[in-house]
């Protein structure tokens, strides 16, 4: 059975998707098969894996109806369609309308439950399942919260984004209710750069109240993460990104050493 991680944090812009996207790819670089879902109608992660074009059946027609199964989109190399379940990272792909089902879901039975029940008919075929969420507590990030066993939360290192760190918390305290084997797998620090004083305080002060939780990795401020993305890749198979890839290898390492 996989375990499913949740990418969480209810305040947007602190790198859920570049998170999502590369640390699956490096997973994969470490012998695991890997479905990333897709729950933001943004679509960011589907176009990071250039997607965005090819998607016939996205994560929302899924989720409204239950005898539709997941649309799962092997990537053979992380940046274009694969063929074949064998494949060991695949898409489940989002698009905009997801903003109306999310809508709709809220007139269903069973609505925080969606894709818990649709990731259980596919998650025997991977080792991990990681869910890159909006930034809000909608139905949608409890659809998640809810599937999951793990959270991993990525969060800047600034003073304002405590606020949603302890937002997060608190709403994982309720989501126990409907989820008592949901616990945070670890605090990522991202967009990192410690050549600003107020970033390393605010670092500091996370280890210290947080202790181990905090991943010992951090994502630095590196603009081939971003521009990897916008080509539709990971940073593993993008030019110049060598400094990335080793990062988010180390991460993966530290999630497979506490799964």
């Amino acid at each position: 059975m996989a375990t499913v991680i949740a990418v969480a944090n209810q305040k947007g812009g602190v790198g859920k998707t570049t998170t999502t996207a590369n640390l699956g790819a490096a997973l994969v670089l470490r012998g695991r098969r890997v479905l990333l879902v897709d729950l933001d109608p943004q679509g960011n992660l589907t176009s990071a894996f250039g997607l965005e074009k090819a998607v016939q059946q996205t994560v929302a027609e899924s989720l409204l109806d239950r005898r539709v199964p997941l649309p799962v989109v092997p990537v053979s190399n992380g940046s274009e369609p694969g063929h074949g379940e064998s494949q060991p990272l695949a898409v489940v792909p989002a698009a905009v309308g997801l903003a109306s089902a999310e809508a709709q879901l809220m007139n269903k039975l069973g609505r925080e439950l969606r894709l818990r029940d649709q990731l259980l008919s596919v998650e025997d075929r991977y080792d991990f399942v990681m869910i890159d969420t909006p930034p809000s507590l909608g139905v949608l990030t409890i659809n998640a919260l809810v599937a999951a066993s793990k959270v991993i939360i990525p969060t800047e290192a600034r003073f304002f984004s405590l606020q949603g760190l302890q937002m997060l918390e608190e709403s994982i305290e309720e989501i126990l209710y409907l989820n008592p084997r949901l616990e945070v797998l670890g605090i990522l620090l991202s967009k990192m750069d410690r050549r600003l004083k107020e970033e390393r305080q605010v670092a500091e002060f996370l280890r210290q109240r947080w202790g181990a939780r905090v991943f010992r990795t951090e994502v630095g401020t590196n603009s081939k993460i971003l521009e990897a993305g916008s080509a539709g890749t990971s940073v593993f198979h993008y030019v110049g990104a060598e400094r990335a890839t080793e990062i988010y290898l180390a991460l993966a390492d530290e999630v497979l050493a506490r799964d």
